[in-house]
């Protein structure tokens, strides 16, 4: 009787290992000069509390802050709608006014729109091409175990945000009043509607010329971005809880809700923010230079994995959506 063959399925290997797989003895690499983010209705937003303009200002700031993390400056934006027959030209307007304040301020040169027929919602296709100037593409530092770990801005906000809305959504549907807590956790609903991103971060880092050994956005957590940046430069990472950034009130909402605001930075979802590697030796003037951004831990041999320090020194193995169980720091 012929033996079975286990079938590995996306829930065991993980996407970003499967993603691996696919390139893996192909001879190409993932295309690196463009970005591309992809949003439906339904799963990464909804339109009952979610205001057009907001959105479309969001779709820009994903695919902007993808290209200033790859350290290419934004150039060409192409975006195409899906969508369905309860949209008119109105609302669509008013998404596409989102998207110009967006792409302006990003400073993308070349827009371009495309319209297709949905019957599953808003569908938007997002894809931006950038230019990496020819001194940063040179100066480009090999990472190094012990280069410093920063992020941009609060982190697990938008997640907390988002937990505000959908705990509010009965409300916007059935015309109610507004609640209090909207005003009182404005600015955790804000970092979801709303991400902000310097658009002039890449500038001022070549201006003050320091490149980071690696950069990545973070759009899926703490976690997920740790382990990219882990994998793309072949060393382990620390991070420490403690250092962790929050917005005032994180702990409080998170509390309200029965969220740890440690995992929604961990695990949560649209933060938008930056993490840099910066060489040790440059992370003393980087503090002074770039004020808003906090370390939060730094680079490692690769025999130490990915791993969250606690405040008791207990050394926990990160683990993210879409990456399977086993460490994925080493990229071979």
């Amino acid at each position: 009787m012929a033996k079975e063959t286990t079938k590995e399925t996306f829930a065991s290997l993980g996407k970003q290992e499967a993603l691996r797989r696919l390139f893996e003895g192909s001879g190409y690499e993932p295309f690196a000069p463009s970005a591309h983010r992809f949003f439906q209705e339904g799963i990464d937003f909804n339109l009952v509390y979610f205001p057009l303009r907001h959105l479309g200002y969001k779709v820009v700031v994903a695919v902007a802050g993808e290209l200033l993390a790859a350290l290419q400056h934004p150039e060409r934006l192409s975006v195409v709608l899906g969508v369905s027959a309860k949209l008119d030209y109105e609302q669509i307007s008013e998404f596409w006014d989102g998207v110009k304040t967006a792409a302006g301020e990003y400073g993308f040169s070349s827009l371009s729109l495309d319209l297709a027929p949905s019957q599953n919602g808003l569908l938007i296709s997002v894809c931006g091409g950038g230019k990496m100037r020819a001194l940063t593409e040179t100066g480009i530092p090999s990472a190094k175990s012990k280069d410093v770990l920063f992020v941009s801005g609060r982190l697990g906000a938008a997640y907390l945000g988002f937990r505000v809305l959908e705990k509010e959504r009965f409300r916007f549907e059935n015309g109610q009043e507004k609640s209090e807590d909207l005003e009182r956790y404005r600015m955790l609903v804000g970092a979801y509607l709303k991400p902000e991103l310097d658009p002039g971060i890449l500038t001022r880092l070549e201006d003050a010329g320091t490149i980071p050994s690696a950069a990545c956005l973070i759009t899926h957590g703490l976690s997920d971005a740790v382990k990219r940046i882990a994998r793309r430069t072949g060393f382990g990472a620390k991070v420490y809880t403690g250092r962790i950034p929050f917005e005032g009130n994180s702990f409080e909402l998170g509390k309200k809700l029965d969220v740890d605001p440690i995992s929604a930075a961990m695990n949560g979802g649209d933060d938008y923010q930056m993490m840099v590697a910066i060489p040790i030796g440059q992370a003393e003037s980087f503090r002074r230079e770039f004020p808003t951004f906090e370390a939060v831990g730094h680079l490692a041999l690769p025999e130490v994995g990915t791993v969250l320090v606690t405040p008791e020194g207990a050394e926990l193995q990160l683990r993210a959506q879409g990456w399977n169980e086993e460490d994925s720091s080493n990229p071979q």
